[in-house]
C-alpha cells in the first residue's frame, strides 16, 4: 500500500513539474500559479503541497531541468568544433551558445534568476550541483588560457565572467538603455573575451 502510494506521489510530481516547465517556457515565473497546476494536472490544490513544500520547490525542479538543458546546449556548441584549440575561442563559442539559449528560450532562462528565495532558506544540493557543473564548462578554457593562475582565482575569474556575460545577455534581451542593439550583442561579447581573456593576468 506504502508503495503504490509512493508511486503516486512519484507520478504526480513529474506530471506537475512537466506541466510547470511547460507554463514557465511560454510565460514566466508569473504563470506559475496554485489552482491552474490542479486544473491542468487533474488534482486537488492540496495535493500539490502533498507533493510540494511551495510553489518556490516546483519552480526549482523546473530550474534544474532548465540548467541541465542549458549545459547541454553550451557543451554542444563546444563539441561541434573539436577542432579548436584555442581556449579564447571555446569561451567566445560558450557565451555566444549562453546567448543563443537565452534568446530561444527567454522565459525559462529568466526563471532561473527570477526565483525569489529568503536569506534563511537552504538550497538544495543538487541545485547548487547544477550551476557549478555550468561553471566547470568556463574553468576549464581558463585553465588552459592562465595554467599558472591558483585554483582559487581560476574561479574568481569564472564567476566574474560568467557574471559579465550574463549581464550583456539580461541587459540586451531586456533592451535597457544602457544595451546594445540584440544583432550586435554576439560581436560585443566576442570583443570583450577576445580581449580580456587574451591579457595576462594582473595581481
Amino acid at each position: 500500500m506504502v508503495g503504490k502510494v509512493q508511486k503516486k506521489r512519484e507520478e504526480l510530481r513529474r506530471k506537475l513539474v512537466d506541466i510547470g516547465e511547460q507554463r514557465i517556457m511560454q510565460g514566466g515565473i508569473e504563470e506559475i500559479r496554485v489552482r491552474d497546476l490542479a486544473k491542468d494536472a487533474g488534482c486537488a490544490v492540496g495535493a500539490i503541497y502533498n507533493v510540494f513544500g511551495d510553489l518556490n520547490d516546483l519552480v526549482m525542479a523546473v530550474n534544474g531541468r532548465t540548467f541541465k538543458r542549458l549545459g547541454t546546449h553550451v557543451q554542444e556548441s563546444v563539441n561541434a568544433h573539436p577542432e579548436a584549440d584555442d581556449p579564447v575561442f571555446v569561451l567566445i563559442t560558450m557565451a555566444h551558445a549562453y546567448l543563443d539559449f537565452a534568446m530561444t528560450n527567454t522565459y525559462a532562462w529568466r526563471t532561473l534568476f527570477d526565483l525569489e528565495m529568503s536569506t534563511d532558506q537552504e538550497v538544495p544540493e543538487w541545485y547548487l550541483t547544477e550551476m557549478e557543473q555550468l561553471l566547470t564548462l568556463i574553468a576549464k578554457p581558463l585553465m588552459r588560457n592562465f595554467p599558472d593562475m591558483s585554483r582559487e582565482d581560476i574561479m574568481l575569474m569564472t564567476r566574474g565572467l560568467f557574471s559579465s556575460i550574463h549581464g550583456i545577455v539580461l541587459l540586451g534581451l531586456e533592451k535597457r538603455i544602457s544595451a546594445v542593439p540584440t544583432d550586435q550583442l554576439e560581436r560585443m561579447i566576442s570583443l570583450i573575451l577576445s580581449n580580456l581573456a587574451s591579457e595576462s593576468p594582473i595581481f
